[in-house]
Order: structure tokens, then sequence, then C-alpha cells
């Protein structure tokens, strides 16, 4: 297969960013209801489902079970906040494949409610993991694994904090047109470098925000999507890659995305200078600069410089970014950011984004995501989808 043959004909983004009185299950089920709503389509025409962990219960079966789906395909793919860019990809290739002919896709999470924050999260808690033994007793976390990655992209290319600021300036710039953000008020590169430092040289500004929520996306055959009254959006390249360390004979600096993004413009056929709008996964502003560098929108080592003034900024420079204003300012729903990303690039290509922020004559789009942690183990996903 050289082409998914699927379209992206529903999303939608749960507007609560904090839900202490709704359960997971409430969650998902009002995240899928809203997908299908925009689509025009209703639960019995949904015949794949594509899930990851976040999905409370046994794998696929109980939300399935709690929204009566008839299904006759299943996926529970989990490479963490890349998870709901390779259900995208899946969903096309299980559609291609007459495996199903509609698939809804979902995430929902709790972690605001539970007091869970990004940063914090230890990725080393299972004794039965294999890397457990070498980093469990440094008491590895998340934002301290970023630091040092963003650390050595500084020592390597002479980055600096203010260009990595530039970063959530955008977002910001983003965030304050949409009125579910979490974080509306738009920040200057100053009030980033003097926030609190959380893990050097990481400040808070830097890091992701941390929200209930969630989102869904419905994929369908070409005959299908043709038949509903919303725009085309096709799935025209798709890529996936685990990324380790290698024995430790690894460039810290270097993501999954230097796989993944030839995969998907190959298969597209298309290329960076292409794309006119890009959803990154947006935890902390370095995972920003390193995919775009390893997706090819600049040289490696010159992120720093792409990312200055404004030029992520839609209206303003030459590659608009998250203009719902990403992780950074808006929803990490469930701290797994993929889905988001994937819905943003929908609006965009739709035409259907904010129209401060909306690009124009948008046409062909790009979202990344990256699940697990950039400097040990994670996967990247990449999806290129064009309006027809």
């Amino acid at each position: 297969m050289t082409r998914p043959a699927a379209y992206i004909v529903g999303a939608y983004e749960h507007p609560t960013r904090n839900a202490p009185d709704k359960s997971l299950a409430q969650l998902q089920m009002e995240s899928a209801l809203g997908a299908l709503a925009d689509a025009g389509l209703n639960k019995d025409d949904v015949d794949g489902f594509f899930c990851g962990p976040d999905a409370p219960g046994t794998g696929p079966l109980s939300i399935a079970d709690y929204l009566n789906l008839k299904l006759r395909h299943v996926d529970t793919t989990n490479t963490s906040g890349s998870s709901y860019v390779i259900h995208v990809a899946h969903a096309a290739q299980a559609i291609a494949a007459g495996k199903c002919n509609v698939a809804l896709i979902t995430l929902a999470g709790r972690p605001r409610s539970e007091g869970r924050a990004k940063g914090a999260l230890a990725r080393t808690d299972n004794p039965h993991q294999p890397d457990y033994q070498w980093e469990h007793p440094y008491g590895m976390a998340v934002a301290n694994v970023y630091g040092m990655t963003a650390m050595r992209h500084m020592y390597q290319y002479g980055t600096t904090s203010e260009q990595l600021a530039w970063i959530k300036v955008a977002a910001s710039h983003h965030a304050q047109h949409n009125p579910n953000a979490l974080l509306r008020e738009v920040v200057s590169v100053e009030d980033v470098i003097s926030s609190p430092l959380v893990s050097d040289p990481l400040h808070r500004l830097d890091c992701c925000v941390v929200t209930d929520g969630g989102g869904a996306l419905i994929v369908a055959r070409p005959e299908i999507a043709r038949q509903l009254k919303r725009p085309l959006v096709k799935v025209i390249g798709c890529g996936e890659s685990p990324k380790g360390q290698a024995g430790g004979y690894f460039d810290i600096t270097v993501s999954g995305a230097a796989q993944s993004g030839l995969t998907a413009f190959a298969e597209a056929g298309v290329k960076p200078s292409d794309i006119q709008y890009v959803s990154l996964y947006d935890s902390f502003t370095i995972t920003v600069l390193t995919q775009l560098e390893d997706l090819g929108f600049c040289e490696k080592g010159q992120g720093g410089r792409f990312v200055m003034d404004g030029n992520l900024i839609s209206g303003v420079g030459r590659l608009p970014f998250n203009t719902d204003g990403g992780g950074l300012c808006n929803n990490h729903p469930g701290n797994r950011g993929g889905m988001t990303k994937v819905i943003e690039a929908v609006r965009q290509a739709r035409g259907e984004a904010h129209p401060a922020v909306q690009v124009p004559d948008c046409k062909l789009v790009l979202a990344n995501a990256i699940g697990g942690t950039l400097g040990v183990r994670h996967a990247s996903a990449t999806l290129i989808l064009e309006r027809e």
C-alpha cells in the first residue's frame, strides 16, 4: 500500500480542563459522541475501535461495551502520547484492508483531578521493566530527562533559553483566541525565562499544562466520507518509529521523528517545504524544537534560530504551529497529547480553526507526536493530511 485510502470525517475535543465530577468512561463516551456528531454519523455506523490504556477496563472491551458498539476490528496500540496518531494510521490501514469501514479513536484522562503532574511522573516504577535497575535508583522523572536533553542541545548547538521561550510565546499568542484553553494570557520571552526553574535549563513556562478531558476522531472509507457533509480531509502519509538507547550509542538530541517523518513524507509524496501548518507534541519547549529539526523544517542544530521572532505564530511566521495553544497552553488530556495534535490539524485543513489563527487556504498539514520520553525510550508518529 503506497497511500492509505481513508479520511478523517469527525473530530472532537472535550471542552473541560478539570473534570472532578466526571468518570473516565463519561469522558470517553462524551468525546466519542461529539466526534460522531461532528461527522454526521451515529454509533451504529462504527465497526472499528481504537484506544490506548487510558480507556478504563479490559483493553477496548469495557468502553466498547459501555458504548454498545458492534465491532469487526479493534486496536490497542500503546506508544504513550503518540498512540493516537498511530491509531489514525492503523485505522487507515485497516480500512484499506477491508477490516472496517468507520473507525472510532478515543482518549480521556483525569490527571488534574487526580493531582498528577507531568514533570514528576516517574517512568521507571515497575520492577519488571528491563530498565528499572539502571534508572530507578537515580529517581529519574520526566522533567529531569527533558532538562538533560535541552542542556545537551544547548551544549552541542548553542541553543539558548531565550530561543526555547519563543515556542511558549507562540503557543500563548494562539491560546488567547481559544475560549477553552487553560492558559490564555499572552507571555513574553522574559516571562518564560524568569519563571521558576523546574529542571535546568527548563523553566515552569517551558512545561505543558496538566488537564482532564479527552477527544475523539472518526476515520472512514472514501465512499462513506464523500456522502457526508464535511470537508474532505484525506490521510496521505503515515510514519511511526520507536527509538531506544541503542546500548548507549545514540544521540540524545535526535528523536524518532527523524525516521517517522521520512516515512510519512515519502508515502505522501510531499516535502517539508510543502507543509502549511504543523501540530507538534509540546510536552516541553525542547520537544517542539527537536521535532522541527528532525522532521526537516530546518537543519539539525538550527531549531533555536528557526523559532525566534515569532516564526511559529500564525499570521506572523512562515510555519504556524499548535494554533489551539497546544499542550503548553491549551490542553494535554491524560498527559497524552497526540489526540489534540490531530484534532487541530483537522481544524486547520477544514478551515475551521479560529479566524485569528486560521492559515489561509490551508490544504496540507502535518501532525507529529512523541510518546514516552525524549532522551531515553520513546516513539514518534507522523501524520500528513490533505484537504481535497
